[in-house]
């Protein structure tokens, strides 16, 4: 039987670009995807992950019912009851037992792509009173996360670059052409950068790797991997020498500004040069480019946060945005307001100045077998298998892991496999697949496809480059036998807390008490509250108590999104340390510059490896859609010509590669877009391990980069494990 044809707008779950979709959905069954032209945000453009959105949505691999592993120790499918029993008779029983650090939480990176997702691990954490929490971010992002907590005393106050009105963009260890942004979220980032040259700006890249976005540029350098926050100290330090550092208005937001100079005074471009591999001159010129700017904006993500001294990267990246006068003004980088943000803070009474606000504090407690002190609540990832497998009192003994696969994503992928299979009483997994991790769970709690989920993005809206709000109902009605993602949550909440049986829209009700009594509403307000499901419910308190004053109604009136305006300065709106200023040189920043002056003087390793995003991909988990197989998307070990003749290696052989982790085989492609010394693998590979349902990436399965890895190298700030600047040997396999 034939069904007519449809359309429906969808926003894109896949990246962080957040893109307006158009669906032709047939039935049941979504059928195409192209850009949404009358999306207020990305105006039509679309890239090749949200064009294979049907066939992600319709993969047969994906689970359509829990899994629940049996007395013969094999997983079999069985009902929504039978699994949130079995987790409500053993999670609380181990909590009563060993307490509640008997129990961790992974967070994986696809949570932020989902309104349950954001919504709902909060109030699991909560339930749980748990510290043992391990995310994504220790992979990716806390050290910016950390710098903004030292910096502004609130680790979510990340300035995003005014993309579309600066006249020099200065990126540092990205590649948007390829990631389409990260913590920067920006549709169509290449037309934006093109958008750039064309009005006359400069745009400047550093990179180990002639990256796509390297080709765009004005001004390419090839720094040396892991050098990063040396390079920007010396920029740093020229503008405070030469006179150029105006941080203008700012000024009177600030403290430490001669401290910040005493602090620097050894990072000269001379004295750095050799270590970053770049010339005095060139760093000389690039710091009196960005002064020189009538507006200038500095960028920095993944490849200059997983490196050694992360944190002090991303620190600096902002040090340079605030001595050249850029930091929160128009053209060069502002703190995005959102829609669901929290109400503004006023300025000191009598004052032009923030109020002192509560801070931000490092190493609140630490990890029970390294003592890695904790960084925003969390505690890092690469400890997790130690903190499983370790003997002792305060032992994980069960795990909830949400929308993660830290088997393939976390370093040492194998002791962290073993210690989930062996050391664990008990493991839940929320994961539509039966991937590498949640192969070992005794649980799995598949959500739907997103054309089966509304959509609402409430981290992305944070760090967009253009204030707006869009909102997408399900584009298509939830499939018989599935369950929404947000009531799996509730009802995982209610299970782990002693509350089996109760309605999910508890803890919905509980969090929209919650909400009104922390923003000092009247709690009359929750029964106007409109929306068809708890999270709806929610969404519509937070856009009414939002700086905008918004409802969801507003929004359903508006499918392609509602313009909110460029970003605008709010530097006062948003500091929270105890001194009501911009804080240059924090305590433990200070104390971690030392280390940074010792990397001066270390001798580099004949060859580094550094990894690589792909346009079609998006970490571990979008390997198993066709579509998006081949092409420039495959696993290969990017080496110069100059490296592969030194080492015998002909274009498509099979290298050798290994590290302090253990050892790795993938082809050899020979490139010169690698600077000689670099070698380059992508992250998310290494498909092989027996027991998962994914076809197609079974069939393409890669190498794991992550096994290189021991998992001891981290940045001691931030937890970050060091995946950028790793010594590594390679040589023909054998």
């Amino acid at each position: 039987m034939s069904h007519a044809s449809r359309t429906a707008p969808r926003i894109c779950p896949l990246c962080e670009a957040t893109c307006g979709l158009t669906l032709t959905i047939e039935g049941t069954t979504v059928t195409g995807a192209r850009g949404d032209r009358d999306d207020i945000f990305s105006r039509g453009f679309i890239c090749p992950k949200g064009a294979s959105f049907g066939g992600l949505d319709a993969d047969p691999d994906r689970l359509r019912v829990p899994l629940v592993r049996g007395d013969d120790g094999e997983l079999r499918e069985a009902t929504w009851g039978e699994a949130f029993d079995l987790i409500a008779a053993r999670i609380p029983d181990l909590v009563q037992a060993h307490g509640p650090q008997a129990v961790g939480v992974v967070l994986g990176n696809p949570n932020v792509h989902t309104m349950a997702g954001s919504l709902y691990p909060p109030l699991l954490l909560g339930a749980l009173r748990t510290r043992n929490v391990f995310t994504a971010s220790t992979l990716d992002q806390m050290p910016k996360h950390v710098s903004s907590g030292l910096l502004f005393g609130d680790a979510h106050a990340i300035p995003v670059p005014d993309l579309d009105r600066t006249d020099h963009l200065l990126l540092i260890g990205a590649n948007p052409l390829e990631s389409n942004g990260s913590l920067c979220t920006a549709p169509d980032f290449p037309g934006r950068l093109k958008a750039l040259r064309r009005r006359g700006g400069t745009l400047t890249v550093i990179d180990p790797r002639r990256t796509r976005t390297a080709r765009l540029a004005d001004r390419h350098v090839a720094i040396r991997p892991g050098a990063d926050a040396l390079l920007l100290a010396a920029l740093a330090h020229t503008l405070i020498d030469e006179k150029l550092a105006d941080p203008g208005p700012l000024a009177e937001h600030l403290v430490g500004l001669d401290e910040l100079a005493a602090a620097l005074a050894d990072f000269t471009p001379d004295t750095v040069a050799a270590a970053c591999d770049v010339d005095a001159d060139t760093i000389t010129a690039i710091a009196r480019e960005l002064a020189a700017a009538p507006t200038a904006a500095v960028y920095g993500r993944i490849g200059s946060c997983t490196v050694e001294h992360g944190t002090l990267a991303s620190w600096l990246v902002d040090v340079l945005n605030i001595l050249t006068g850029n930091l929160d003004r128009p053209g060069g980088a502002l703190f995005p307001l959102s829609a669901t943000a929290r109400a503004p803070r006023a300025a000191e009474p009598g004052t032009r100045h923030a109020a002192p606000g509560k801070g931000f504090a490092l190493g609140r407690w630490s990890s029970r077998v390294s003592g890695h002190p904790e960084a925003k609540g969390e505690l890092p990832i690469a400890a997790l298998a130690e903190e499983i497998d370790t003997p002792g009192e305060g032992r994980i003994r069960a795990l909830v892991v949400i929308a993660a696969n830290p088997v393939l994503s976390a370093p040492d992928g194998d002791r962290l496999d073993a210690a989930l299979a062996d050391g664990l009483d008990f493991m839940v997994s929320v994961d539509p697949y039966l991937n590498e991790t949640s192969r070992r769970a005794d649980v799995v709690l598949p959500p739907p496809p997103p054309s089966q989920s509304a959509h609402f993005d409430f981290a992305f809206n944070s760090f967009a480059v253009h204030n707006q709000v869009r909102y997408t109902r399900a584009a298509v009605p939830l499939e018989a036998g599935r369950m929404d993602e947000s009531e799996i949550h509730a009802r995982l909440i209610l299970a782990v807390s002693g509350m089996h049986g109760a309605p999910p829209s508890a803890v919905d009700d509980l969090a929209v008490d919650t909400a009104l009594t922390r923003a000092g509403a009247p709690k009359e307000l929750a029964a106007g509250l409109t929306g068809e499901s708890g999270p709806a419910r929610r969404l519509d308190l937070m856009l009414r108590l939002g700086p905008y004053g918004l409802t969801l109604e507003r929004l359903l009136a508006h499918p392609h999104g509602i313009d909110l305006g460029p970003l605008k300065p709010r530097l006062t709106e948003v500091l929270r340390t105890r001194s009501g200023r911009v804080e240059l040189l924090p305590e433990p920043i200070a104390a971690d510059l030392p280390r940074l002056r010792r990397a001066l003087g270390d001798r580099p390793a004949p060859l580094v490896l550094v990894g690589r995003r792909h346009l079609r991909s998006n970490n571990s988990w979008m390997h198993n859609v066709g579509s998006l197989t081949g092409g420039s998307n495959v696993c290969t070990l990017q080496i110069h010509p100059d490296d592969a003749a030194r080492l015998g290696l002909a274009d498509g052989d099979t290298a050798r590669i290994e590290s302090s982790g253990g050892g790795i085989e993938a082809p050899a492609e020979i490139t010169d877009t690698v600077r000689s010394g670099v070698v380059s693998l992508p992250h998310g590979w290494g498909h092989s391990r027996p027991g998962t349902r994914l076809s197609v990436a079974a069939a393409h399965p890669g190498a794991n980069v992550n096994q290189l890895l021991d998992g001891t190298l981290l940045d001691p700030l931030s937890g970050t494990a060091v995946l950028n600047a790793i010594a590594v040997s390679v040589t023909p396999a054998r």
